[in-house]
């Protein structure tokens, strides 16, 4: 007898709602139940009701903001539990990989193994940003694009200043850098070699560190 195939229950809007309030908190940051719902267009109560079930599974949390005049201002925040509901890509593997890797080579061959990588990205990286012209902030745009598709919920943000923040709001592959750590110092010199000796590449913000995401400031040399 034929195998019957069940279709895919449809996802409530309610749920959905409730996702794309933990993907704001996520890549916006902090917010308040107002601005969460003005971004949703939902009403205040109904991302209140979502946020305090979300409290209650541990997935958010929130400070009390005083303001100059009026009441205090309530912010949401993701809490470091959240973060396994974003993906993260074949975080166990890696972590024995690392392992078997700096038993059996230690860690010059560790070094001689995150090198060869950087190499590899960078010669993938500069061939799919080929098409983009020569400006700095087109570039980075390209840059965030390619990151975006790795996982990593890249935005590009020029400023008044002429400089570009690449921000990176989650890292698919943070448990692997948070033991390994030459994976972030490879990852900064990567974004160095792309766009070369007249523009300088900074990191800002690093989840490590504790930060939200991680920031890159990209801006020409004066």
């Amino acid at each position: 007898m034929a195998c019957m195939q069940r279709t895919a229950e449809p996802v409530s809007s309610d749920a959905r709602s409730g996702e794309r309030i933990l993907y704001f908190l996520k890549t916006k940051g902090p917010d308040t139940a107002a601005a969460l719902a003005a971004r949703l267009k939902i009403t205040p109560m109904a991302v209140r009701q979502h946020l305090y079930r979300f409290q209650g599974d541990g997935l958010v949390d929130f400070v009390d903001e005083r303001a100059k005049v009026g009441r205090p201002s309530r912010v949401w925040r993701l809490t470091a539990l959240a973060s396994q509901r974003f993906p993260e890509s074949h975080a166990e593997l890696t972590l024995e990989m690392i392992a078997s890797i700096r038993s059996a080579f230690g860690e010059a061959g560790m070094e001689r193994l995150l090198r060869e990588r950087t190499r590899r990205q960078l010669k993938d990286y500069r061939a799919r940003m080929a098409s983009a012209d020569n400006s700095m902030l087109e570039r980075a745009r390209a840059l965030a694009e390619i990151r975006r598709a790795q996982g990593y919920m890249a935005e590009c943000l020029p400023r008044p200043d002429g400089s570009v923040v690449l921000a990176e709001n989650h890292c698919p592959i943070c448990v692997a850098a948070s033991s390994c750590q030459g994976l972030c110092r490879e990852e900064l010199s990567l974004f160095r070699e792309l766009f070369g000796k007249k523009v300088t590449v900074t990191r800002a913000e690093h989840i490590l560190s504790g930060a939200r995401r991680c920031a890159y400031v990209i801006a020409p040399v004066r």
